[in-house]
């Protein structure tokens, strides 16, 4: 499945804000299916948004990629 990354956050935020998880609310508020993720390697959250994917069968390869189809942004292959 591929997932659009909506917004991204840095992880070193002020102590007791949580501005991934309210922006990610404020979607779901919406009626988006936006989630929370850790980019561990640019130590950032994303707020990402879960695609369809119609591509070939037995596919393992995840592509995270910006609103608006930017090239991925993350990739990972599940295991």
């Amino acid at each position: 499945m591929a997932r659009t990354v909506l917004e991204r956050f840095p992880a070193g935020g002020p102590r007791g804000s949580w501005p991934a998880e309210e922006f990610a609310q404020a979607r779901r508020d919406e009626g988006m299916a936006a989630e929370v993720v850790m980019d561990i390697e640019a130590d950032a959250f994303l707020v990402i948004m879960p695609q369809p994917r119609t591509s070939q069968a037995g596919s393992q390869r995840t592509d995270v990629r910006r609103a608006g189809g930017a090239e991925p942004l993350v990739e990972a292959a599940a295991h």
